[in-house]
């Protein structure tokens, strides 16, 4: 696990490329926000996080696979992902950002627009 990048990853590569070439100009990984989004774009109070669908357990995708060993820790160590994630969107919606949320299996070749 220790070898699993947290940024520049290929998904948020994909989209980092994308909207910078639209013109779309933004800030890398703010500390000062809740939960370190991805991108943010100050100006218009919009925070972007761009999450793998294994590690944040997406709902109903074919990419978020539960392992047979040790279920039990994984489906733990998922769940608190996902309760930090709700924990992490409230405060930002609190503190008056919009919050959008792209899962991995959205930008795959296939769902590209």
């Amino acid at each position: 696990m220790s070898r699993i990048k947290g940024k520049d990853t290929k998904p948020e590569m994909l989209v980092r490329r994308y909207l910078f070439a639209k013109g779309w100009r933004y800030r890398l990984h703010d500390k000062r926000l809740a939960g370190k989004p991805d991108l943010v774009f100050p100006k218009l109070k919009t925070v972007v996080f761009i999450h793998g669908c294994y590690w944040h357990g997406h709902d109903n995708c074919r990419y978020y696979v539960i392992p047979k060993t040790r279920t039990a820790w994984w489906l733990d160590k998922i769940g608190k992902n996902k309760q930090r994630d709700k924990e992490n969107f409230l405060r930002l919606k609190k503190d008056g950002w919009k919050v959008i949320t792209v899962f991995g299996c959205e930008i795959k070749h296939s769902h590209r627009e």
